[in-house]
C-alpha cells in the first residue's frame, strides 16, 4: 500500500509542474510572436524633452498629449503636515 499512497503523493506534484511547463512553455512562444526588430532609444533634446526613436509602439494607441505646458515655476508644491513642528497633534 505504500507504492501506492507514493504514486497518489506525487500527482498532484505532477500536474503542477506540467501546469508549469505548459505556460512557460505559452510565454515563450507568446514573446517570440511579438516580433518587435528595434527596441527604440530615449534621445534628449537641447529645450529638455524626452523623445522615444525607433520602437515598436504604434503612436496610434497611445493617448493624446495634452495642450497645456507647465513649466517647474507654475507648479506649486505639494504641502502636508508632516514635517511641520510647529503645529501640534
Amino acid at each position: 500500500m505504500a507504492v501506492g499512497a507514493r504514486v497518489a503523493g506525487a500527482l498532484p506534484l505532477a500536474g503542477a509542474t506540467l501546469a508549469a511547463v505548459a505556460l512557460a512553455g505559452v510565454a515563450v512562444f507568446t514573446v517570440q510572436q511579438a516580433g518587435c526588430g528595434d527596441p527604440g532609444h530615449y534621445i534628449q533634446h537641447d529645450d529638455g524633452q524626452i523623445e522615444l526613436v525607433g520602437s515598436c509602439v504604434d503612436p496610434e494607441h497611445l493617448p493624446p498629449a495634452p495642450d497645456e505646458h507647465y513649466d517647474s515655476d507654475e507648479v506649486a508644491p505639494a504641502l502636508n503636515n508632516l514635517g511641520r513642528v510647529d503645529q501640534a497633534p
